[in-house]
């Protein structure tokens, strides 16, 4: 069976999905709905040839739907009706809840599993970026040739996401205030073993964090991967010292500002073609390019973990 005979269906419901998701009242459903619905996203993804994105989306969406059903359930169990009201709505039946947006989830999977597409696939553009990336874009690695210029929508788009989950994180919590001066210390840093180990280990993670990000376009690597390392260095800091006299404000700004870089970088390079107006190298780009990520990153993470530790563990 072709792909252009099954993907034309998983569309179909893909929207469906969107509209049932946009109409839907019941958390519950609402979860199972979205789950459904990532099922289905990472179908589509795979059938339009993107494997990474659909991976990613099958991982994003496993833990993402766990993560809501845990806190819908601790959300219900700590608020109780006022003044003693008891709650007449009517529960879903159990057929309702699970047992139909179970079988449509297994009918779907079928029907992938039955129309998997046995024509050749088509290689053309995977030979093209692979003879091309070096010239086109430049550097060694081949995949960051490919998320830094081929793909660069993707990137961007990734990095706005971050963006607007850390805003979310923050708006959405029960606390107004953006900066802690004070709050619970760590108590790791009563363990002198522990305490000398994350000392030692510190610097090795600031050395693998620039190697990570000056050398992602020759070698494994680049700024997602080095900005996780830099945030690990603020959650080591946090636990022999502390993390709030870190003027987080100001990270939150900065990280917009990198945010902005990061587009119009990518806009000069390779959407408006300047370099060959501008002696702007291609190495150049491609490691001002992981650097602007790895900072992005590295604030996101930091914003984050300063949120949950200095207002959530209060």
């Amino acid at each position: 069976m072709t792909t252009a005979f099954i993907l034309p269906i998983f569309i179909f419901f893909w929207i469906v999905g969107a509209i049932i998701i946009v109409k839907e009242q019941q958390y519950y459903r609402l979860l199972v709905t979205l789950g459904i619905f990532s099922c289905i996203s990472f179908a589509c993804y795979l059938l339009l040839a993107s494997p990474d994105v659909a991976m990613a989306q099958a991982v994003i969406s496993v833990f993402s739907t766990i993560i809501f059903i845990v806190a819908f359930e601790k959300y219900y169990k700590t608020t109780q009706p006022l003044d003693g009201a008891v709650q007449t709505n009517p529960k879903p039946s159990i057929i309702r809840k699970f047992i139909i947006p179970l079988c449509f989830c297994i009918a779907l999977g079928a029907m992938f599993i039955y129309f998997i597409p046995d024509d050749a696939f088509v290689t053309e553009l995977r030979d093209q970026y692979v003879a091309l990336f070096s010239y086109d874009i430049g550097g060694e690695n081949a995949v960051t040739a490919i998320y830094l210029g081929y793909r660069l929508y993707d990137t961007v788009f990734e990095a706005l996401i971050l963006l607007v989950s850390i805003m979310a994180v923050i708006h959405l919590s029960h606390y107004v205030d953006l900066a802690a001066s004070r709050g619970r210390p760590s108590e790791i840093q009563n363990s002198d073993i522990a305490a000398v180990t994350i000392r030692l280990v510190c610097p090795i993670m600031l050395l693998l964090c620039i190697f990570l990000i000056a050398n992602g376009h020759i070698s494994p690597g680049g700024g997602f991967q080095g900005g996780v390392v830099a945030a690990s260095l603020f959650v080591c800091r946090y636990m022999i010292h502390d993390l709030y006299d870190i003027p987080i404000v100001q990270v939150i700004n900065f990280e917009k500002f990198v945010f902005v870089g990061i587009v119009l970088l990518g806009a000069l390079f390779i959407y408006l073609s300047v370099q060959p107006y501008f002696a702007l190298d291609q190495t150049m780009y491609l490691i001002a390019m992981n650097m602007l990520i790895g900072l992005k990153v590295a604030c996101g993470f930091l914003i984050v973990f300063y949120r949950f530790i200095a207002f959530e563990r209060r």
